[in-house]
């Protein structure tokens, strides 16, 4: 009988389709934070996601399906046995997040930001001009399920999009123009939103430096909704303060959480949320996520490894698939 540990939030329903998949195995439902290596000691499979230090207790693990599209954590080596198979949940948060950085779009160009403020201050005052959507640039970095849908969204609202992928690909029909990272400083000069979504990795670690946030078109947005560490938070408060970009939306941070006395909070045009995109908020994020496990559950078990979703290179942090 296998073992199978699951620590995302599952209602009755989601138990119920779960189990019909994986009958004859035993379930464990427990929360991240109350998971123990006791409950990991036999668990051949994982559902969601536990703190990588307590998976030296699951000796007998074969396969870790992930509730986060993120794995990097899980990439470092030693914290899977060689053989594991990890699998992430990328597709499930693409609706969620890039509504969310559309939102984040509107309201950085509109200012809303500061009306929010105004408003808080019982204060009647026109902000100025603004910009449209309409007839702008859209540069996505990064083209993954997240990406790809933000970039959707901005060409149906008529703005020419822009796409950058670490490897080359055939163009998808909602990109007008498609390169690889080699190309990012001929791109951001030409952009009115440059948006990063982003995986942690070596190579995209401070990838929007001084340098860079200085090639964006003056007036221009950016938005990130990757990792912090995408952008150097320092620098980023600098170019802000110089007046240089029209402004800036994250919900990820470097640190993070952000610590209550850091310079970003105050920086002029930023307008910070505390990493909720990705979350559950949107209850169709989690259908999704119940989705991909279940999927990968089925395979797992009748032997078809390589038909599973999301299988994660552990040399890249990417999935393979």
């Amino acid at each position: 009988m296998r073992n199978i540990v699951v620590t995302i939030p599952a209602k009755d329903r989601h138990k119920e389709y779960l189990e019909k998949i994986g009958e004859g195995c035993r379930f464990l439902y427990t929360a991240p934070s109350a998971v123990t290596g006791d409950d990991l000691r036999d668990a051949e499979i994982i559902i969601g996601n536990v703190a990588p230090g307590l998976l030296k207790a699951a000796k007998n693990l074969k396969w870790i399906q992930l509730n986060s599209a993120g794995s990097d954590n899980y990439c470092v080596p030693g914290v899977l046995r060689p053989g594991t198979i990890l699998t992430n949940s990328t597709g499930a948060y693409g609706l969620a997040i890039s509504e969310y950085m559309v939102g984040m779009s509107f309201v950085l160009q509109n200012k809303f930001y500061q009306y929010c403020r105004n408003q808080q201050d019982h204060l009647w005052k026109d902000q100025g001009p603004v910009t449209s959507v309409y007839g702008s640039t859209t540069l996505a970095v990064g083209l993954g399920d997240i990406g790809g849908e933000y970039a959707k969204r901005m060409k149906a609202l008529g703005s020419h999009t822009i796409g950058v992928r670490r490897t080359p690909g055939e163009k998808p029909d909602y990109l007008d123009e498609l390169y690889t990272t080699e190309s990012l400083d001929q791109l951001l000069p030409r952009a009115d939103f440059v948006a990063l979504s982003l995986p942690n990795s070596p190579s995209t670690c401070r990838i929007m430096d001084e340098r860079r946030l200085r090639l964006m078109k003056p007036g221009a947005f950016l938005i990130n909704v990757g990792r912090g560490n995408a952008i150097d938070t320092e620098a980023l408060c600098n170019v802000l303060a110089e007046g240089h970009l029209g402004g800036c939306g994250v919900d990820v941070t470097d640190p993070e959480p952000l610590p209550e006395d850091h310079p970003l909070w105050d920086a002029p045009r930023m307008v910070i949320t505390p990493h909720i995109s990705g979350q559950y908020h949107l209850a169709e994020t989690f259908e999704r996520i119940v989705r991909i496990a279940g999927g990968n559950l089925e395979k797992f078990l009748t032997g078809d490894l390589g038909g599973m979703k999301n299988l994660v290179d552990f040399e890249t942090g990417y999935r393979k698939r």
